[in-house]
């Protein structure tokens, strides 16, 4: 089979920027089609929000765990295949002993989509060790960047305020914007990407961000400031849904990540900017 890697789910934010970055390298599998066309496999395949379970409580399954199977029972046991699977530190949960690491026992997933995220990354190690089939699992950070076509309050949400003020709009934040995270930016998420698969070892999980916690706020007064927005911050109160759902700080232990030779590129101010800049020039 070929040496290029089979992409499920290349037509996404992160997914399609890797394919553009790499295209030489890969090979995109078709949206209904389950079979990997070379020993080495990156899946992106993923809802992206906790909303689901308002409207279809049966989405996050369906595409976070059945189309997982669907693609594993097309992978030959005893196998020289790597299964790359993306995840997210939605899955580290409630468990408040930051940063989060990879080796952390006590994943607290909340949420239709991170508990099934976690537990698509459980199914795909119980299959693979039990197939002697290798994988990686790569948790990312919050990605940002311009390619983002799914920015919505309810994912992505930085990147989502920022276009607001950019349209000068009022900024809405809960908690005051009191709220750590880590962001990272979507070139450098394929680039590291690339670099674990290409000199990692297997059987494995990874996490993949800037592993620095940043403030809300802080992001959201330098969009303010770069852009010149007549946007004014408001507080809200939180809703109990998000108060269930969502983990208030958050950022990732990268020590395993830096071993393999990662520098991040963009840092968050650049990234900030570049944001800024793009959607000024959209609207």
């Amino acid at each position: 089979m070929s040496n290029k890697f089979s992409i499920f789910g290349g037509t996404g934010f992160i997914g399609s920027k890797f394919c553009e970055l790499y295209s030489d390298q890969i090979i995109k599998i078709n949206r209904n089609d389950y079979k990997p066309q070379s020993n080495n496999i990156l899946y992106f395949i993923s809802t992206v929000d906790n909303y689901n379970v308002h409207t279809n409580l049966q989405i996050d399954v369906e595409t976070n765990l059945v189309v997982l199977m669907k693609v594993l029972e097309n992978i030959p046991k005893n196998s020289d295949v790597t299964f790359n699977f993306i995840s997210s530190w939605f899955v580290y949960g409630k468990n408040y002993e930051m940063p989060f690491r990879e080796d952390h026992s006590k994943c607290n997933p909340s949420g239709f989509y991170s508990i099934t995220k976690y537990c698509a990354e459980q199914l795909l190690i119980s299959f693979c060790q039990t197939h002697n089939i290798k994988y990686r699992i790569f948790r990312l950070a919050n990605v940002l960047g311009s390619g983002d076509k799914k920015i919505s309050k309810k994912k992505n949400a930085l990147q989502y305020l920022i276009k607001e003020i950019v349209k000068n709009n009022d900024v809405p934040l809960y908690y005051g914007g009191e709220v750590l995270r880590d962001y990272i930016s979507v070139e450098d998420t394929c680039n590291a990407i690339k670099l674990c698969m290409d000199k990692s070892p297997t059987n494995q999980i990874i996490n993949i961000g800037s592993g620095k916690p940043y403030k809300l706020l802080d992001m959201i007064n330098k969009s303010i400031e770069y852009s010149n927005s007549k946007s004014k911050i408001i507080h809200i109160e939180s809703t109990n849904f998000h108060d269930i759902v969502q983990v208030r700080h958050s950022y990732l232990d990268i020590a395993k990540l830096i071993s393999y030779g990662f520098k991040q590129k963009y840092m968050i101010d650049s990234v900030i900017e570049n944001l800024v800049d793009f959607y000024k020039k959209e609207i």
